[in-house]
């Protein structure tokens, strides 16, 4: 039986989790983060998304995007996925599957709802345990959107950079 298309509308941002399968890890070492980011990188370009939001985390992935075509997320990370589970394969010395079948993902709908999502992807490392702080994380956005630093990925969505003119935001 075919898979159902996915809903994958241009211009409304998605919450998107990948994970390895089995809860297993899909980063081992920094060189596996980097080239997954440069990986990402190039296919977001290629197929038109915006990365607000992102965390690697060492067996699952989050992003916050926003997709300029219809389809445009599933095609970035089919060749994302196709591209980094070739590299992970071959530099592990192993075969089969990385991922834990496809990548889930949700449509935010709410500006209350997409600022949770930011929130939720950046302090994942501090609600797991392996930093205390978000900003402890290198893995993350939180650097680029919380203190400034320049991201090459990184894509703020109009409605985050509204807080900055807002008054009596917490």
């Amino acid at each position: 039986m075919a898979r159902l298309p996915r809903l994958c509308p241009k211009g409304h941002p998605q919450h998107i989790i990948q994970r390895g399968n089995n809860r297993q890890p899909c980063f081992a070492i920094d060189d596996d983060f980097a080239s997954y980011a440069c990986w990402l990188k190039e296919y977001v370009t290629e197929f038109g998304v915006d990365i607000h939001a992102w965390v690697f985390m060492t067996n699952h992935v989050h992003l916050l995007a926003t997709p300029q075509t219809d389809d445009a997320i599933s095609l970035m990370m089919q060749a994302l996925g196709r591209r980094y589970v070739r590299y992970f394969n071959r530099s592990y010395q192993r075969t089969g599957t990385l991922w834990e079948g496809r990548f889930k993902s949700c449509i935010v709908q709410t500006e209350a709802y997409l600022i949770e999502v930011y929130r939720y992807i950046e302090l994942n490392p501090v609600r797991a345990k392996m930093v205390e702080q978000a900003a402890d994380y290198h893995w993350s956005s939180h650097h680029f959107n919380a203190l400034g630093v320049n991201a090459a990925l990184a894509t703020p969505h109009e409605v985050y950079t509204r807080l900055a003119n807002e008054t009596g935001v917490r």
